[in-house]
C-alpha cells in the first residue's frame, strides 16, 4: 500500500517530507565488513522504522509494547519501544509512524509514566497541523467495570486526529473483564495493524519473516566471571545522607526503618501495618497528597527455588553486555553483578507470568512434551486454558518454572532479562506531614494475602516483604530503598477553605498527612468521613482523631460497616450529613477529596453526592450531575484510588 500524499504543513520549522532525501522511517545500516573467509557480507540495507510509546501503570501496557517490538523484529522492521515520559515529546513531529499503547489508571487518569506527555499533548497552543505527517494507531488497555473504560486511549486517539495525525485503524480497546482478557481485542487488532504497517514500509527484499518458534536474539549477553574482581562493591546506586539531589528511582534513599507496628486487632482478618522511616539527611521533601515509592525484594526462599530450578549458582558473578548499540544495561543492576542480586533485587519471579513469558519459554524449550504445552498456552486458542492454569489461581513465574523442569533447566542465562520482567516499585500514600514529623515518613500498609486453589497462600510481594522486616531485631539497621513523587491530591492553599475528606480503610492515609499539615498551619475546617469494619479492630488512629475533635480541629464522621445488621458505609454517612456537605460545598467553597479502593466505592460516593445536590440544593438530576462534573473540572473534587 503506497504511502498517501499529505498536504503541505508547517510544524516548528520542520522540513516537508518531499525535501528529505531519506524517509525518516527508514534507517540505513552501515555496510558490513568482509566475513572471516574473505567473502563480502550483505551490503548496506535500509530497515523500516517504527516507534512504540507506552503509558503503563502495572506493566501490562509495557508488556504489550514489547510484544509489538518483538513482532516488528520478526517482520524485519526496526522498532524503538519507550515509555512516553522518557521520550522527548518535541521530537514527535519528526515521527512518521507511531503506535501508542496506553492503560487507563484510577478514574480515567493517565499512568504515571505518561503524565508529562499528557500535559504536553493537550496544550491549547499546539497547531492543528502539528502531526500532519504522522500515521498512528492507539491501543488501549482498560477495565469495562469502571465508568471511564479506556478513557485515556479514546481521548488520545481524538487528540492525535485534532493535531493532524492520520489513524491507521480505530483505537483498540482491550478489556480486562473479557473472559480472555485484553488479548481478545488485541490479537485481531494487531493482525490488521501489521497489514497496514507492512503496506506503508515493506521490509527489505530478500529477508523472510522470522518464524514464531525461532527465538529472537536476547537483549543482553551475560558474561560470567571466573575470577572475583579485586575492587568494587555490589549494590544499587543510592542517594546518600547529605546528598543535595533528591532520591529517585535510579538513586533511591536507603531509609532506616524505625518501627513496624500492626494496627489491626489480633482477631481481624487483615494485617495492616503502620511503618515509620527515618529520612534525616535524605533531601526528601513532600507535602500532603504525595506518595512514596518503595522497591521491594524477593524472598530468600523464592530466590533459592528459582536458582535450583535453573541450575544457577547464586554467588556467580557476571557482567551484562548489550547486543544493540542503543540498549543500555538496567541502572538498578551493578556491574559486575551476582546471580543472587539479579534474582533477589531485579527479576520479578513472584509475579503472575503473562502470555509473552510462555511464548519465549516455548521458543527456548528443548523438551518435546513441555514445548507442546507451552506453545498451546501461548497460542490464541489456548488462552482459556492458560487463564485456568495461571491467572485464576495466581500461579507465579517460579511456580511455572518448577512445573516445566526440563525447560527451566535449559534456559540460557542470556535470556533471563527477556523472559522475566523487572520488579516494579510500589506506591504508597504518605500518611504523615513534614510539619508534624520533619525527619520521619510514615505509611499505612495492608498486607496482601489470600488463598486460591493452590496449596501455598498468595502474597503481595511488597507488603509481605515490608511486614517481614523487623527493625527491633538487634541486628544491622533495616533499610528500605525509597523515593517520593507528587500524588494525585492537591490541597487548597487558601487558609479559610474547608476540606471534606472521604477515606475508607487504608484510603485514610493521605488524609492523616493532610490533617496533620493543616492543623500545623492553624487550618481547622477539616471534615473526615472514615469507614472500617469494627471500631475495636480496624479504626486507624482513633485516639488521634478524637484528640483533634476535642481541640476543634476536626469533624469526624465514622462508618462501621459490621457493627449492625445493615451494613453502613461512608456513602451512607455522607447522605446522613447531607446538609453539612451541601453547606460546605455550595456556600463555603469547600474542596472534596476521596481516596481508597477503585472498584465500586468511588461510584457509590459520587451517587451519594448527586443525591445530596438534589435533596439539599433542589437541583434536578441533570443539573446535579453537571454540578458534580463542575467540581471535578475545577479540581474541587479530587480522587486517589487504586485497584
Amino acid at each position: 500500500m503506497p504511502r498517501r500524499a499529505r498536504p503541505d504543513c508547517v510544524t516548528s520549522g520542520r522540513q516537508r517530507k518531499s525535501e528529505w532525501s531519506l524517509p525518516p522511517f527508514r534507517r540505513e545500516l552501515p555496510a558490513s565488513p568482509q566475513s572471516p573467509n574473505g567473502s563480502p557480507r550483505r551490503a548496506a540495507m535500509v530497515v523500516p522504522q517504527l516507534l512504540v510509546l507506552f503509558g503503563s501503570q502495572t506493566g501490562t501496557a509495557q508488556d504489550v509494547s514489547e510484544r509489538l517490538g518483538r513482532e516488528a523484529r520478526r517482520r524485519r522492521l526496526g522498532c524503538r519501544v519507550q515509555a512516553l515520559d522518557s521520550y522527548p515529546v518535541a521530537n514527535l513531529i519528526h515521527e512518521p509512524l507511531v503506535i501508542f499503547v496506553c492503560a487507563t489508571a484510577g478514574q480515567g487518569d493517565p499512568p504515571d509514566n505518561m503524565k508529562n506527555f499528557w500535559r504536553f499533548i493537550f496544550r491549547k497552543n499546539l497547531p492543528s497541523t502539528a502531526l500532519c505527517q504522522m500515521d498512528f494507531a492507539v491501543l488501549g488497555l482498560g477495565d469495562s467495570s469502571y465508568a471511564k473504560f479506556n478513557f485515556v486511549a479514546k481521548k488520545l486517539h481524538r487528540r492525535l486526529l485534532q493535531l493532524g495525525g492520520s489513524a491507521l485503524l480505530p483505537a483498540c480497546l482491550g478489556d480486562d473483564q473479557h473472559e480472555l482478557g485484553p488479548d481478545a481485542a488485541v490479537d485481531p487488532w494487531l493482525r490488521d495493524l501489521w497489514g497496514k504497517v507492512l503496506g506503508l514500509c515493506p521490509p527489505p527484499p530478500g529477508l523472510a519473516e522470522i518464524p514464531p518458534g525461532v527465538p529472537l536474539p536476547s537483549k543482553f549477553s551475560l558474561l560470567f566471571l571466573h575470577e572475583v574482581p579485586s575492587a568494587g562493591s555490589e549494590g544499587q546506586q543510592v542517594a546518600h545522607p547529605g546528598s543535595r539531589e533528591p532520591p529517585s528511582e535510579s538513586q533511591p534513599f536507603l531509609a532506616p526503618m524505625i518501627s513496624n507496628q500492626r494496627v489491626t486487632g489480633p482477631s481481624h482478618f487483615q494485617d495492616v501495618r503502620l511503618i515509620e522511616f527515618d529520612i534525616s539527611g535524605s533531601a526528601l521533601s513532600f507535602a500532603a497528597g504525595d506518595v512514596v515509592l518503595i522497591q521491594p525484594s524477593n524472598s530468600a526462599a523464592h530466590v533459592q527455588q528459582f536458582c535450583q530450578a535453573l541450575g544457577l549458582d547464586p554467588e556467580q558473578l557476571f557482567t551484562l553486555q548489550p547486543r544493540e548499540p542503543d540498549v543500555l544495561p538496567p541502572t538498578r543492576l551493578p556491574q559486575p553483578c551476582s546471580v543472587r542480586h539479579l534474582v533477589s533485587q531485579y527479576l520479578d519471579i513472584a509475579s503472575v507470568p503473562r502470555r509473552s513469558f510462555f511464548e519465549l519459554l516455548a521458543c527456548l524449550s528443548l523438551h518435546e512434551l513441555e514445548r507442546e504445552k507451552l506453545l498451546e498456552f501461548s497460542s490464541a486458542q489456548g488462552q482459556e486454558e492458560l487463564f485456568e492454569y495461571c491467572n485464576r489461581p495466581r500461579r507465579t513465574i517460579v511456580e511455572v518454572l518448577c512445573d516445566f523442569p526440563y525447560t527451566a533447566a535449559a534456559i540460557p542465562p542470556d535470556y533471563l532479562l527477556d523472559l522475566i520482567p523487572a520488579i516494579r516499585p510500589r506506591a504508597f500514600s504518605i500518611a504523615s506531614s513534614m510539619l508534624a514529623h520533619p525527619s520521619r515518613l510514615q505509611i499505612l500498609v495492608a498486607v496482601v494475602q489470600f488463598q486460591t486453589r493452590l496449596k501455598e497462600p498468595r502474597r503481595g510481594l511488597c507488603s509481605s516483604w515490608l511486614a517481614s522486616l523487623d527493625p527491633d531485631s538487634g541486628q544491622a539497621p533495616v533499610r528500605v530503598p525509597l523515593w517520593v513523587r507528587p500524588g494525585g491530591l492537591a490541597f487548597p492553599e487558601m487558609p479559610d477553605v474547608p476540606v471534606i475528606m472521604v477515606g475508607p480503610g487504608t484510603g485514610v492515609a493521605p488524609f492523616r498527612a493532610a490533617i496533620q499539615e493543616r492543623v500545623a498551619q492553624d487550618r481547622t475546617r477539616n471534615v473526615l468521613f472514615f469507614g472500617c469494619r469494627w471500631r475495636d479492630q480496624d479504626f486507624y488512629w482513633e485516639a488521634e482523631w478524637q484528640e483533634l475533635e476535642k481541640r476543634g480541629c476536626l469533624t469526624l464522621v465514622p462508618a462501621f460497616s459490621r457493627e449492625q445488621e445493615q451494613k453502613v458505609y461512608v456513602q451512607h454517612r455522607l447522605r446522613e450529613r447531607g446538609p453539612l456537605v451541601w453547606e460546605l460545598l455550595d456556600r463555603q467553597g469547600a474542596h472534596f477529596y476521596l481516596a481508597g479502593n477503585a472498584k465500586s466505592m468511588p461510584a457509590d460516593v459520587s451517587e451519594a453526592l448527586v443525591s445530596i445536590f438534589q435533596e439539599q440544593g433542589g437541583l434536578c438530576s441533570s443539573d446535579a450531575a453537571a454540578y458534580l462534573a463542575r467540581l471535578q473540572r475545577t479540581r474541587r473534587f479530587q480522587t486517589e484510588t487504586w485497584a
